[in-house]
């Protein structure tokens, strides 16, 4: 056994993806929605995902004590400026136009808090590269898949194969949170 049972793992984070991903590592969590605003810096996408996390992170130590807290936050980063979610379908069809093609980063910034011990933070890196993508492509993907929750649109763990001609770096990163850095940093803990 050895998992830790008098403390427990809290993800501060109501992505769907990044709740997969735990489950997937066998790891017992709650799931929490911190209530912050998130910031964007158009010109400083690490510095964007790094605050956003640690914004998260803190919110949720000020609500629950003696626990281990996990929190991210992704974003898309094309030639220099940052991909937000899009707003509406109309807005998701442009961000796929505009990546079609093309590669783009996606940057994710992973806030770790211990027990009465302010929060530490990494960031994680991959590159994806997308298929040079038809209208028809593009609207049969956003027909397929609700892009309005996903940084740029897409979801590389859902119907990805539409889009995606090829990624290097974590594939979970892209999809919003590094399996190997969750690993890094639960393990040391007795958590996995």
């Amino acid at each position: 056994m050895g998992k830790n049972t008098k403390t427990q793992l809290v993800l501060a984070s109501a992505s769907r993806r990044r709740s997969k991903i735990l489950s997937e590592l066998g790891v017992p969590f709650t799931v929490i929605n911190p209530e912050v605003d998130e910031l964007i810096h158009e010109d400083d996408p690490q510095g964007t995902v790094i605050e956003n996390a640690l914004r998260k992170n803190e919110w949720s130590r000020q609500r629950f004590k003696n626990t281990f807290i996990l929190s991210a936050d992704t974003i898309v980063e094309f030639h220099g400026r940052i991909v937000t979610k899009p707003v509406s379908a109309e807005e998701a069809s442009k961000f796929l136009r505009m990546l079609s093609g093309q590669t783009h980063r996606v940057f994710t910034g992973v806030a770790f808090s211990r027990p009465d011990f302010s929060a530490e933070a990494r960031i994680d890196i991959s590159c994806v590269t997308f298929k040079h993508l038809s209208d028809l492509m593009i609207h049969d993907y956003i027909r397929k898949v609700n892009p309005m929750d996903r940084a740029g649109a897409y979801d590389i763990d859902e119907n990805g194969d539409l889009l995606i001609e090829s990624f290097s770096g974590s594939r979970t990163n892209i999809m919003g949170l590094s399996i190997e850095t969750v690993v890094d940093l639960l393990k040391p803990e007795g958590l996995l």
